[in-house]
């Protein structure tokens, strides 16, 4: 019995169907597949059995790989307490001193990922009442650095 290019459109229309009901975008590929081969058959006919199976599974898995390695790779990671960097460059001020590698509070005029003071840190002594700039975002605390007099922020 020969496989006519119908068989393969119908399975794989059948997979990309099959899909609705299993999660995780993985069958669809299979059936492009299929459907790729089908057209393929109906082109270029008399192509034999184990070429085209093997053609199917090369496909398929280069479609699959496709579409979880190029396609979705930020679906890999969280996002989740990711800032983006969004708040470098705010100018802020400093409402509670800022030794050298240690704890402070700053304060924006509009809020700053949704809060307006932030817990900070600085590289060197700052005190409160001092304007500071965001350099960088480390975890749930703002790195902040004094302004430099004469440099418009």
């Amino acid at each position: 019995m020969d496989i006519e290019w119908w068989h393969w459109l119908v399975a794989g229309l059948a997979l990309i169907l099959a899909e609705l009901a299993v999660p995780g975008m993985v069958l669809v590929w299979f059936g492009v597949a299929a459907v790729g081969v089908g057209l393929l058959v109906a082109a270029v006919p008399g192509l034999s059995l184990t070429l085209l199976l093997a053609l199917w599974t090369v496909l398929s898995c280069a479609l699959v790989f496709l579409w979880f390695r190029v396609f979705r790779t930020d679906q890999h990671k969280t996002h989740a307490g990711m800032s983006g960097g969004e708040p470098i460059g705010e100018i802020g001020l400093l409402v509670q001193d800022v030794a050298p590698f240690g704890r402070g509070r700053v304060r924006f005029q509009k809020p700053v990922l949704g809060s307006d003071a932030w817990d900070c840190i600085a590289d060197e002594e700052l005190a409160a009442g001092e304007r500071v700039k965001v350099l960088s975002v480390e975890g749930t605390l703002l790195k902040v650095g004094r302004i430099n007099k004469g440099v418009s922020a």
